[in-house]
């Protein structure tokens, strides 16, 4: 293996993921945690905050995804929040720690009635001094300068998995419809928060496939959340057989090779994973995680246990200056390093 110093890519090949993910396992840890020195304080780590904005009763047909309209998970609906109730939940988040602001609505795409409802919070939330993010679906033109234009920072529109994968997993939306989303998203000039998930049953090629997609557009995803699948009863993909824990590392290094200077986030899953395993995936370059009880839907370790790890592994959570559009990675005399397998 060697080391080189050189421009932030993104034309990244499939032969060359698959030799990063078939290196020796302390090999890949080593290079991806020393690419993640390069570019953050490795005892840093993002804290942000996930609150349901509107539950249940999507249309989509995702099957790892419990708020679809398709499936009986016992999922209580819920309408859209009022503006207050959001912003008030969002004080109570950053008096816990967390820097930045998530809600998610379970919509195919927002109807033109609830707009202003979604564009008060996000100027609600700003008025806090968080950072804001949004998960709503697929957006138009419009509506994506809309929320840039209220001051949105990042918006939410994950891949899932791998192009050749997907239709396995959705078919009431096409990968192109998010592509055209993120591009949207990018157009409107926000910060584009785009991961996937692992543990659906998918191949390693699957998962080099995703991360390909990811690492090839320009500019990267500022972040990124590799999320493993929480088996949820009533899904379709309630009976997947576990994933091997070290594979889920390896996505993480492997993340964090192929997109240096973006946020990894270790997103759902956590509660099922030990103190162990998250300490593995901080080494080997996520640097943002998901803080409170509840994913949406689903379980999330609990506050005081993140803070508890925090302490013990010496990680602090990473600032925000509210009159900058997101955390300054650190500084560095090699900055965009990339380890190529030789």
């Amino acid at each position: 293996m060697a080391i080189e110093d050189t421009r932030l890519r993104h034309d990244w090949t499939r032969q060359e993921v698959d030799a990063l993910f078939a290196l020796p396992f302390n090999d890949l840890l080593f290079a991806a945690h020393s690419v993640h020195r390069a570019n953050f304080d490795p005892n840093q780590v993002q804290v942000s905050t996930l609150c349901s904005i509107k539950t249940g009763a999507c249309p989509e047909d995702c099957a790892y995804c419990p708020q679809s309209a398709r499936y009986d998970t016992g999922l209580e609906k819920e309408k859209l929040m009022a503006i207050e109730a959001v912003v008030a939940e969002a004080s109570r988040a950053k008096e816990a720690g967390a820097t930045r602001f998530c809600m998610g609505a379970a919509w195919r795409s927002p109807r033109a009635k609830d707009m202003d409802v979604v564009l008060g919070m996000v100027k609600g939330v700003k008025a806090l001094g968080m950072e804001t993010c949004m998960t709503l679906g697929m957006l138009s033109p419009q509506q994506a300068e809309d929320l840039a234009q209220a001051g949105l920072d990042y918006y939410n529109h994950n891949l899932d998995t791998s192009p050749e994968f997907y239709g396995e997993i959705i078919t009431t939306r096409s990968y192109q419809d998010r592509l055209d989303t993120l591009q949207n998203v990018r157009d409107a000039g926000m910060n584009v928060c785009s991961g996937g998930i692992v543990g659906m049953g998918e191949t390693a090629s699957d998962r080099t496939g995703l991360l390909l997609q990811l690492a090839t557009m320009s500019p990267h995803p500022e972040s990124v959340p590799i999320n493993q699948l929480v088996r949820v009863e009533g899904t379709p993909l309630a009976d997947e057989a576990e994933l091997d824990p070290f594979d889920f590392i390896r996505t993480i290094a492997v993340a964090r090779i192929l997109m240096p200077k973006s946020h990894v986030r270790l997103s759902a899953g956590r509660e099922d994973m030990n103190d162990q395993t998250q300490s593995l995936a901080f080494f080997a370059g996520a640097n943002s995680i998901f803080y409170g009880e509840k994913l949406l839907t689903t379980a999330n370790p609990r506050e005081s246990k993140d803070m508890l790890l925090f302490s013990r592994l010496g990680i602090a959570p990473e600032a925000y200056e509210a009159d900058e559009s997101a955390p300054v990675p650190r500084e560095s005399d090699s900055s965009d390093l990339f380890y190529e397998a030789v």
